[in-house]
């Protein structure tokens, strides 16, 4: 084969596909922060459904641009995990906007901590995928743990569904209150200060920007704990896992500021969530109980869409009464 060394078995697919994917989230980054958003400034509803339907579109032609090019098994588990982990970051979004209302960030600000997060996370997937496609690898009943985890998980969040994230407890926020020195007031778009101390020299503060990135990212990690095992136990192809994680997170950062003003309606979307992690541990077991090797993906996408389209319309029904007050803050 010509191009044979354009191939890393590591990676799990050609190099010259991941260039593709790089080059499209890379050509993203520079055109939001670039472009769209080179000036601080608050981000309206409208631009934020505008932007979620572009990064959705872009999400979806990439998986069918996979299905052509991989064929149909491989187009279903991208799309299988673009969705689950869409649904599994809706969670975060809720996290995030207790994380700025509790530090006081301004919306105009918000995009600036977004847009510096989603760096990190590109890396930390990155990272916690590779290591977790090379453990799969060697060690194929990992899986089985994995399904276990995505259990336990799924039934500690039903258990725990109507309980609100406390900011003011996380550990990382007073440890940093602590040890560093921080501003009690933001000082626009920056992250560090430079101000007198007590002894009037001037030395670095910490903002409470900057503690709310270092939140976002912290977040970000707790749930990766969560969604990425979910993912490798629909498929351990490390190129599919690793882009259908970054295509819904970008795109889900662009909803944020849509979300954040209607959170309240999708309050029973936890319990879908739960039920599609014990799905997704379950079929795992259920497939070494039946004697076959997986359950197909098409199954796997169908159950996945029911469970969290039930969710979502089950969620808006039940908080309908909600919905005026709602459009009136939008």
């Amino acid at each position: 084969m010509a191009f044979e060394f354009l191939y890393a078995d590591w990676l799990g697919k050609p190099l010259w596909m991941w260039f593709v994917f790089l080059g499209i989230v890379v050509a993203l980054l520079v055109f939001d922060l670039g472009i769209l958003h080179r000036e601080t400034r608050e981000i309206g509803v409208r631009e934020s459904l505008v932007m979620s339907g572009v990064y959705l579109s872009l999400g979806m032609l990439f998986g069918a641009w996979l299905w052509w090019q991989l064929g149909a098994t491989a187009g279903m588990n991208y799309v299988t995990g673009f969705a689950v982990e869409k649904a599994l970051a809706m969670d975060n979004v809720f996290v995030m906007a207790m994380i700025f209302a509790y530090l006081g960030i301004p919306a105009k600000y918000q995009h600036r901590v977004l847009f510096w997060g989603i760096l990190g996370v590109i890396v930390l997937r990155a990272v916690m995928i590779g290591a977790g496609a090379a453990v799969v690898s060697q060690f194929s009943w990992v899986l089985h743990v994995f399904a276990v985890f995505l259990i336990a998980t799924g039934i500690k969040m039903l258990a725990f569904a109507d309980k609100e994230y406390d900011v003011g407890s996380n550990p990382i926020l007073r440890f940093m209150r602590r040890r560093f020195r921080v501003t009690d007031e933001l000082h626009g778009e920056k992250f560090f200060v430079m101000q007198p101390n007590a002894a009037g020299a001037k030395v670095r503060y910490m903002t409470p920007l900057f503690m709310a990135l270092v939140l976002i990212e912290l977040a970000d990690v707790i749930f990766a704990v969560d969604s990425v095992p979910a993912i490798f136990a629909i498929t351990t192809d490390p190129f599919i896992v690793y882009t259908s994680n970054i295509f819904a997170i970008l795109g889900l950062r662009a909803l944020y500021f849509a979300l954040a003003a209607m959170i309240h309606r999708f309050h029973y979307l936890k319990y879908a969530l739960a039920a599609v992690l014990i799905f997704i541990g379950g079929k795992i077991i259920g497939a070494d109980l039946l004697g076959i090797e997986k359950v197909p993906a098409v199954v796997s996408l169908g159950v996945t869409f029911t469970l969290l389209i039930s969710g979502v319309v089950w969620s808006l029904y039940k908080t309908r009464a909600t919905s005026g007050v709602s459009e009136e803050r939008m």
